[in-house]
Order: C-alpha cells, then sequence, then structure tokens
C-alpha cells in the first residue's frame, strides 16, 4: 500500500489537472489503482475529467468540494478555486468505482443499486461484500443511499463519504469519474484494499440539557417542536440568535446557525452519547425550518453547541479516534481521506491553516485529503451509518498487509 495526495490552484482547468497528475504520479512511483478527487466548481469540471483520463487515469472518485480542499501540505484555495487529489497503490487490493444519475434512474435508491453494481463489475468482484463503501451524492438523497446499500450488502459495511458542494451553496456542485462528468450522480467506490482501514465519525459540538420532540414534520422540513413553530422554538432555546432574521424577514439562517445545530442521540459508550447532527439553513413561512437532513415525527433533538475552538481542534481528534479503534498508531498508517463539513469550514475559515496542523499532528505528516462538503456520511463507533451536517468523517488505510 502506497498513497500520495496531490493539488492545484492553478487558473487554468487543463494546465491545473496536468499539475495534479504530475504530482500524484511522480510521488507514487506507479499507476493509482485509486484515486480521490475535489475540485472547487470554479473549474470547468468536464476538462479536469478529460485531462485526467488523458493522462492514463483509469479510475477515480471525484465530488466537488467547497472552495477547494486541503492536504497535508496545507489549505488549497486561492480566491475559491483549488483542486487536490488522493490516489492509492495498492496491487494486492482492488478498487472500484460506480455511478448512476438520478435522472435517469426510478428512484434514488436505483440509482444506488446501479452504482453499486457498476463498482463491483469494476473492482472485478461482482456480488461480493466489500470491506467499505466510498460515496459521494448530491445533496437531498443521502439517507436513501444509505438505506439502500445497507439493504445489498448488510448492515455491517462502514459507509463513509461526503455530499457535494459547490462555493455558494446555488446548486452548481458536480461529481466526475472515469465514465462521465455529473450534476445529480450517485458516486460509489467499493474498496477491497490489502490493508486494514479504520475510520471515526463525529461531531466538534457538545448537547445542552435543552431538548425537545419532533410534532410536525415532511421530508427535511421540520415545522413543530412540542407542538411550536421550530423557528421559534430553536430561537428561544438559542437565546435569540434567530430575532434578527425574524424582525428583517431573511430566511437564510445558515450562518446564523452553525454553532448550535440539532443533534440526536444516535448510540452512547460508556454512558456517554453521540449525535448525529442536523443543520438549520431556511426559516420557512410558517416558521418551520428547513435543515440538510431527512427529519421525521416522533425524533427526539438536543440543542447542541459548539466554538469555533471545538471545530479546529475536532478534525484531529477524530483522526486520533479512528487510529484508537485500531489500536494503531501513526506509523501505521499509509494516509486517510477526511470529510469536513463545509458549514464548518466557512466558521473557521481563517484557522483553516490550524485545522491541518492538528491533523498533521495527528497523522504525524502522514499524506491526506480533506474534503468541504454539504453532508457528511460515516459510521459511529457502534457500527451505525448515518449522514449528518456539521460532521467530520476519517477514514485511515493501514500500511501493513492483513
Amino acid at each position: 500500500m502506497h498513497v500520495a495526495t496531490a493539488d492545484s490552484i492553478l487558473d487554468s482547468s487543463k494546465e491545473a489537472a496536468d499539475q495534479l497528475w504530475e504530482q500524484l504520479s511522480t510521488r507514487l512511483g506507479a499507476p493509482p489503482d485509486w484515486i480521490v478527487v475535489a475540485p472547487s466548481v470554479s473549474y470547468d469540471i468536464s476538462q479536469l475529467q478529460q485531462t485526467l483520463i488523458k493522462h492514463g487515469a483509469k479510475r477515480f472518485h471525484g465530488s466537488t468540494s467547497c472552495l477547494g480542499a486541503m492536504t497535508e501540505r496545507g489549505v488549497v484555495n486561492a480566491e475559491g478555486r483549488g483542486i487536490a487529489a488522493f490516489g492509492i497503490v495498492d496491487p494486492d487490493g482492488h478498487y472500484g468505482v460506480g455511478e448512476a444519475t438520478l435522472d435517469a434512474a426510478a428512484s434514488p435508491e436505483a440509482a444506488t443499486c446501479q452504482a453499486l453494481d457498476a463498482a463491483l463489475n469494476d473492482a472485478g468482484r461482482p456480488g461480493e461484500v466489500p470491506d467499505l463503501i466510498w460515496i459521494s451524492a448530491p445533496p437531498g438523497c443521502e439517507e436513501r443511499v444509505i438505506s439502500e446499500l445497507e439493504t445489498s450488502l448488510g448492515a455491517g459495511v462502514p459507509i463513509v463519504g461526503g455530499s457535494s458542494a459547490d462555493n455558494d451553496v446555488s446548486g452548481q456542485w458536480a461529481q466526475l469519474t472515469q465514465a462521465g462528468v455529473y450534476l445529480d450522480a450517485i458516486i460509489v467506490s467499493v474498496l477491497f484494499p490489502s490493508t486494514e482501514l479504520h475510520f471515526a465519525f463525529h461531531s466538534g459540538y457538545e448537547p445542552t440539557e435543552i431538548k425537545g420532540h419532533v410534532t410536525r414534520a415532511d421530508g427535511r422540513i421540520l415545522y413543530e417542536i412540542d407542538g411550536r413553530p421550530a423557528a421559534e422554538v430553536y430561537n428561544d432555546w438559542t437565546g435569540g440568535v434567530l430575532q434578527d432574521a425574524f424582525a428583517s424577514g431573511e430566511q437564510n439562517v445558515l450562518p446564523l446557525t452553525t454553532l448550535y445545530p440539532l443533534g440526536r442521540v444516535v448510540g452512547s459508550v460508556g454512558g456517554t452519547a453521540y449525535h448525529q447532527l442536523s443543520h438549520p439553513d431556511h426559516i420557512t413561512p410558517e416558521r418551520g425550518l428547513s435543515l440538510f437532513a431527512d427529519v421525521a415525527v416522533g425524533d427526539e433533538f438536543w440543542l447542541m453547541k459548539g466554538t469555533r475552538d471545538s471545530l479546529i481542534e475536532r478534525a484531529g481528534r477524530v483522526a486520533r479516534a479512528a487510529m484508537q479503534t485500531g489500536d494503531v498508531a501513526p506509523g501505521d498508517i499509509a494516509g486517510g481521506l477526511v470529510i469536513y463539513c463545509a458549514g464548518c469550514m466557512l466558521t473557521v475559515q481563517d484557522q483553516m491553516d490550524n485545522v491541518v496542523g492538528h491533523l498533521n499532528d495527528a497523522l504525524g505528516g502522514r499524506p491526506f485529503l480533506g474534503s468541504f462538503t454539504f453532508g457528511e456520511q460515516g459510521c459511529f463507533i457502534g457500527g451505525e451509518n448515518r449522514h449528518g451536517n456539521l460532521m467530520i468523517s476519517v477514514l485511515l488505510l493501514g500500511n501493513t498487509p492483513v
């Protein structure tokens, strides 16, 4: 197992892809068996894809990332422009990438099945169960993707990944693979590596003592908590964080709610609960709240609270937690993939170099690629695969054969 990363902030899409490939191929020393690509939407995604193919990239999984990306060398962002990649050389492993568009499929579940089958065939392992699934999807259907993967493979396969993002939540996100460029594709990678995998899924937030039950909801719209309009309840819970929005009529409250998400208990370890977070982004005309995750009547929500410091430090802590699950040290790690919520990144944007520093301290300088996403998918310590917001998901690849 050999891992390397590459990055570019060049203006030209072709030149950026050229530089990316030159760095990656040089650092790997052999053709990569699997590549993860994270470009910002500032680039011509089709040009990036075509250039990578011309260079000989045979298998890559790409999803746009908010305002660039990060690697062990630092933040990859020049005025909202940047691309980074993570490549693996693992001749004794098997990797596959598959995709299917929501537009062409009957449902997100059908697209997920098609993408999974294509990925398993690409890996040369049709009908088998991979060690891990890496996914990307446009925001909106992530829970259904996870549910269908668990139906197809069983709940024991960890699912990790992140939702495609753009720079301003205007819907310009995209996905890319060796097969094409898409605006609405489910991308599935299946991993059968020759070494161990370690992963962790956490948030940088703590629960308060405030909680309530969902009494009216539809999809990703939370209308009522305990029989009252959800936005009014949330405003009371947070001490008036939405008061100015109420006064002005502003519906977009994404920047106001980042440090106060809503959390649902997923499980507990040693009596301490761990939570799946949902991020309120808009106030509805009925003073409900729209979220970046599905919600159902009967769900119990806790008000969560975070700080800038907790968001800066948490990525390194999640990387350490991933190593602790396998009782390994940085010297046992070949490299890693980090999914870091774009909302968190925007909140601590001026301190992202410190986020990279904490990751480097945790991983001992091993190569990693970090994407900034509009939804995070991961596997909790209890084995629960979930989609959440304002989360951090880390996947580490070991360097010792199983």
